[in-house]
């Protein structure tokens, strides 16, 4: 009896360890935003899809505690620690990163998002081209100002190359034209700033009557306080993203548009990409380390069969 109870005790202990290292093999892969926002909400949905088609891998979202470079750093470097096999960030600030992300990606995998470091380790690019995203939202500013007018920007990072490029796509297509973009104002994510921003530029500048928003956040903030100064529907506003508000704006024509992107694709499309590049297959990398998802417009035509897509992709 006692060797039949020892050959049990022995086995059950076997597939315990068996267990054990099997969970152990699982690799994880990491995708870290730059900020709190609700834009994150489709690229966790991306993230969740993935997970479903790749049961080997054990896949997170991290957000950073604040939209701060070194916190994000602190959260990556915490991550490798951990042993995360792979990383898909959006940098808050790729210039000032740079190093540490070169560290980062000499230990781990490293891909960019939202926000590309080309100067860094990364393996590539899985994003939007925000070059083109601009000139869509300048695009956007022609239709809204045919006779000229002048335009105030708003955006969270100023230093973030997804903002300048955005910024730049913007400033290419109303070159030579009537309109003017006076100045962008940046508030690094910071909320309350953002909407203090917007209502500054209402008291500073009176002859603005055309606003941006860069970041997700931003047309909300736009919305809320021309809301709330009854100049709704006065200013013409062009946003990026698709923030509820954003979409209810276009829907109700406050709002002319949105360039929309597609961070699900990059949650979905970037992990599985990661997965590959970690079983050797690197082939799906582009010469140019770019992988461009295509961002498009959405306005008053097109508003209500995005939205139900949106939210059928995020189970709503």
């Amino acid at each position: 009896m006692k060797r039949i109870a020892s050959t049990a005790v022995a086995l059950a202990l076997g597939l315990a360890f068996a267990g054990a290292a099997h969970a152990e093999e699982k690799k994880t892969l990491a995708f870290v935003v730059n900020g709190a926002s609700d834009f994150w909400k489709a690229a966790e949905a991306g993230v969740k899809a993935a997970q479903a088609e790749l049961p080997n891998y054990e896949l997170v979202l991290k957000y950073p505690e604040q939209s701060s470079a070194a916190i994000q750093i602190r959260l990556m470097d915490d991550l490798v620690a951990s042993g995360v096999a792979a990383i898909m960030v959006s940098a808050v600030d790729p210039k000032t990163e740079s190093e540490a992300l070169n560290r980062i990606g000499q230990q781990v995998l490293l891909a960019t998002t939202d926000s590309d470091a080309p100067q860094t380790s990364r393996i590539a690019y899985i994003g939007s081209s925000n070059t083109d995203a601009g000139k869509q939202a300048g695009e956007l500013v022609l239709k809204a100002l045919p006779d000229g007018g002048k335009c105030m920007g708003f955006v969270g990072l100023l230093g973030a190359d997804n903002a300048k490029e955005r910024i730049q796509g913007v400033k290419d297509v109303i070159a030579g034209s009537k309109v003017e973009l006076v100045d962008v104002r940046g508030d690094d994510i910071d909320f309350t700033r953002a909407k203090r921003n917007v209502e500054d530029t209402l008291t500073a500048n009176p002859d603005i009557n055309c606003m941006i928003g860069f970041y997700s956040y931003n047309t909300p903030k736009i919305y809320e306080a021309l809301k709330e100064a009854g100049q709704l529907g006065k200013i013409q506003v062009i946003g990026f993203d698709e923030d509820p508000t954003t979409l209810g704006g276009v829907r109700e024509g406050t709002i002319i548009g949105t360039v929309v992107q597609q961070p699900y694709e990059w949650g979905y499309q970037g992990m599985k990409y990661l997965a590959k590049a970690l079983e050797g297959d690197k082939s799906w990398i582009p010469e140019n380390k770019l992988l461009i998802v295509p961002t498009k417009i959405i306005d008053k035509t097109n508003v209500d069969a995005f939205e139900a897509e949106l939210k059928k992709r995020q189970g709503k």
